[in-house]
């Protein structure tokens, strides 16, 4: 079985959109910690079962979260498949943003360049008023 790990621009934007609200991420938090019903995540926000029903579906559809059906409940727990090929691009942008900030750093590190010297072989004081 071959693992994809290179994420498509559409799952890059689905994943980005499911973590850009903060409940949505502590759903995705406490479905990593365990498989919860979705009603009983809805327990655990002041806003209405649709609501949560709803963060739950936008984490599903970026395959940050898994639903299955129990009898009447559906179960949801994170997908760690997902979360790792999330984990491996911010990665790569850690690393980009890294050799970045090193190229930086070279270049801050460069001496400038001097004065002239005179014939003493010293340099050149500024000139003064």
């Amino acid at each position: 079985m071959v693992v994809q790990t290179e994420l498509s621009e559409a799952e890059v934007d689905r994943v980005f959109h499911a973590l850009a609200t903060s409940t949505r991420r502590d759903i995705l938090r406490r479905t990593i910690e365990r498989e919860q019903s979705v009603s009983t995540l809805a327990t655990e926000y002041e806003m209405s079962f649709a609501a949560v029903q709803k963060h739950v579906a936008v984490l599903e559809a970026a395959n940050l979260i898994v639903k299955r059906a129990e009898g009447r409940e559906r179960l949801v727990r994170a997908n760690p498949e997902m979360i790792a090929r999330a984990r491996a691009l911010l990665a790569r942008y850690e690393e980009l943003w890294r050799s970045r900030i090193a190229r930086l750093d070279d270049l801050l590190a460069e001496t400038p360049r001097s004065r002239p010297a005179d014939s003493t072989g010293t340099a050149n004081p500024p000139q003064g008023d």
